[in-house]
């Protein structure tokens, strides 16, 4: 069961960098500021859950140590706060695109 959730887990983190990347470059390569921030709070969105995901297997998957658990935390937040600015940068650029 653990082998199966990890590899679950690290397909999720590939397909999350995936699409991070995807966004970045779109973010990067449009000129319209509206869709720039739409493209650049998925991006947030997907490293968010990226962070996440890293931090359930660090803290979940391993023997725990002090350090992993702490690490596994910063990256829980990190991934947390990622999200909801994700999140909400997405609500205000796709209420600006329906403008």
């Amino acid at each position: 069961m653990v082998n199966v959730l990890q590899w679950l887990f690290g397909i999720l983190v590939v397909v999350t960098v995936l699409f991070s990347a995807l966004y970045s470059v779109r973010s990067r390569r449009t000129r319209d500021g509206r869709l720039r921030g739409l493209y650049a709070s998925r991006m947030n969105i997907s490293m968010g859950l990226m962070l996440i995901f890293i931090a359930i297997i660090q803290m979940f998957m391993f023997p725990g140590s002090s350090v992993r658990v702490v690490v596994g935390a910063v990256f829980l937040l990190l991934g947390l706060f990622n999200l909801f600015a994700g999140l909400r940068n997405h609500s205000h650029f796709s209420r600006l695109m329906r403008q």
